[in-house]
Order: C-alpha cells, then structure tokens, then sequence
C-alpha cells in the first residue's frame, strides 16, 4: 500500500512547525546553541517540505530545487548542533557545500519537468548530513548517558534510512514499486514525522546537559581573562598533582605579577590595566601546553601548573610567554607592563601544591627586589633578566 504523498507531507509540516514554535521559544530563553540549530533545522525542514507541495504547478521549476536545498540545509544544522555538544563547530563553508552542491545539481536536470532533477546528489547529500550528526552524537558524552545513547540510535537509524533510500533510487530509479513503497514521499513524511518527534523528546535533556556545562564552565573562569579562576586552579592542580604521583615525573609552578601594573591604571586607566591582563593570559594561553594550567591568582599576579615540566623548562616558558607579550600591539600605543617571575619545580612523590605556590611566591618576591623583569628559580640563586637573556 502507498501512503498519500500530500497528506502525509501535511501532517509532517504541522509537526515541524509545532516542534519548531517550542525549540524556538526554547532558545529564546536558554540561548543553548544546540536548541538554535535544531530550532534552524526544524524550519529549514518545514519550508523544504513546502516547496515540494507546489509539484505539479508552474511554480516547481524553482520550488523544487529550493526544496531540495532547505532539507539538505535542515540535515546539516542537525550536524552543526552535534558538534556543539562537543564544544566544536561546523566549518561555515562544510555547511554551505552540502546545499549548494544539491541546487547546482537540481537545476541542471530540467526542474520544471522532473520532479527528482538532481534527486541523487540529493539523497547522498541528506544521507551525508545526518551521518556527520550521528558521527558526533556517538561520540558526546554527557551526565544522561542512556539519553545520550537513545539519540544516537535515532540518528544512526536515520541514517541507514536515506542511506537505503538513496541506493534503491539510484538502484531502480524514483518510480518503482520498491522505491515507491518504502522510501516515497508517504513512506518519508511517515518516518521522518516519527524520527522527528524520538529526536526531539531528548533534546531537551540534552539542551539542559549543554546550558549546565556552559554555567560551570562560566562559573570556573574568571571573566575578563578566561583563565580558571583561582578556586577552580586549586582543585584542578591538587587533583592533576595526585595523579602525577603514580607517575614520579617533575611538576613546576610558576607564579608571575605584571610589574608597576597599579601605575598602569593610574596613568591610562583601567582599560589599559584590562588591556594588560587580556594580553598576558593570551600570551600564556600561546605558550603553554593543554595538559598545562593556568589561572588568575588575584588581581596582577596570575599561576601556573606545569605537570612533568623541569625547572629549566618552565623557566623557558615564562621567558617565551614575556617574548609574547612583548610583541602584542598596545591599544592606543605604548607598551604593556613587565612581568616578573617565581619558579619552583618538584617530584610529584614530595610535591604539595600549597607549598610549591608558597616556595614560588618567594621567588617571586625575590625577582622583584631585583628590580623586577626577571626571572628567579627558587633552586638558585643567580637571576638573569628578560632582557638579557632574549638578547642571548
């Protein structure tokens, strides 16, 4: 039995339209990057959907190839929002290629006579989309693992189906029985209203999931920098510290505090002194690896984790992350601040983090009655300033 094509595309646009109204007012309030673009996905759908009502009409010569382009569209979004739950993001031109690819192919087989111009690309094109989607999906891992688990089962069937659609249209061709029965418009509207409607019972548990991990991740950085803040610093580098003891590698930390930073604010003002701050962390995010940590220790003076880095090495990373700054330019000229340095290195068998910070934090003290500048080890007792040694 054929399912009726036009009535089963009706039931399928109310559907889309209602999810769409819900995960738009849904975005509206959450701003979670994953509901905006299933919320685009669900319209992208919906309009594709409409287009091919005017089959049959003088309008399809343009009607069907846009129609074809807004579902390809949709089956990409779907990809872009899984790649958010990673915290990654979909190349803008990997978006665009899909869809364009299927408009250039479905104009260039006579749209105004056949209804399935560039019906191949197409499907292959949709079939692409939706399995980049669950590619990424498979690999999320979030706090409900068993939701988790349930989308990436709707996607991957999803992705068998136009897979099996598109080799029975290429196989036999749009008009036979096969292709009819199982995978024409009736059949479509059908499983797609039902895959829809799975898909969308969780997302919003997987929407929450995102908006929780964007909240603590706010909540761990300090806001003008980006860098952990010091609470979060402390956890992460007293658990980092416990597992390095298994290890018996060397683990160092590095205490830095930008010099005359207070003359800074007093002289430019404090967009200078922001200015200044945003430099250094940048320099430090540049130099540093991303087993490392780094935080804002308080106010000027900011931290480093170094976990299986030497005292040589970690003093090699202070001096690269001064190189850095140095060569930043300065909004409305001028030049940023200084920066001196404490070093302290251990064994993770004797380390303890409080210690290392306060070992550190002596050095530091110890740069800066040397004139600030510079970089002092806590195992010696000779300084070399940045000056001199980026000269060498």
């Amino acid at each position: 039995m054929i399912l009726d094509a036009f009535s089963a595309r009706m039931s399928l646009g109310v559907v889309t339209l209602t999810l769409f109204l819900l995960f738009s007012a849904s975005y509206g309030k959450t701003k979670s990057p994953y509901t905006g673009w299933w919320a685009l996905a669900l319209l992208e759908f919906m309009l594709g959907n409409a287009g091919f009502l005017l089959n049959g009409t003088p309008h399809q010569v343009w009607a069907n190839p846009v129609g074809n382009v807004l579902v390809v569209a949709g089956a990409f979004s779907i990809w872009a929002g899984a790649r958010t739950l990673r915290d990654l993001r979909a190349a803008p031109w990997l978006l665009a290629l899909g869809p364009l690819v299927t408009g250039v192919a479905s104009a260039l087989e006579d749209p105004a006579n056949n209804i399935w111009s560039g019906g191949a690309v197409y499907l292959a094109m949709i079939t692409v989309g939706v399995g980049l989607a669950a590619r990424d999906l498979w690999h999320f891992k979030p706090t409900h693992s068993e939701i988790s688990k349930a989308m990436s089962m709707v996607a991957w069937f999803a992705t068998l189906y136009f897979l099996a659609r598109f080799i029975v249209f290429v196989t036999f061709g749009p008009d036979s029985s096969s292709f009819q029965g199982y995978f024409g418009a009736g059949p479509l509207g059908l499983v797609t209203t039902v895959l829809l409607v799975a898909a969308s019972f969780t997302m919003t548990t997987l929407s929450n999931d995102q908006l929780i991990r964007g909240l603590r991740e706010r909540a761990s950085r300090d806001h003008l920098t980006g860098l952990l803040n010091r609470g979060t610093f402390m956890d992460l580098a007293g658990a980092e510290l416990k597992r390095l003891r298994a290890d018996g590698s060397s683990v160092a930390v590095v205490l830095a505090d930008l010099d005359h930073f207070k003359a800074v604010n007093d002289e430019h003002g404090h967009r200078a002194g922001d200015a200044a701050l945003k430099a250094f962390a940048e320099a430090c995010r540049e130099s540093v690896r991303s087993t490392d940590l780094v935080g804002r220790y308080g106010g000027e003076e900011f931290v480093l984790f170094l976990p299986g880095a030497t005292q040589k090495r970690a003093e090699d990373i202070a001096l690269e992350i001064s190189k850095r700054m140095a060569t930043m330019e300065v909004p409305g000229g001028g030049a940023f601040p200084t920066v001196s340095y404490g070093v302290t290195s251990s064994t993770p068998a004797t380390a303890d983090l409080t210690f290392m910070i306060e070992v550190a934090d002596a050095a530091l003290y110890s740069a800066k009655a040397q004139g600030r500048n510079r970089i002092v080890g806590a195992n010696r007792l000779e300084a070399a300033t940045i000056a001199d040694e980026a000269r060498s």
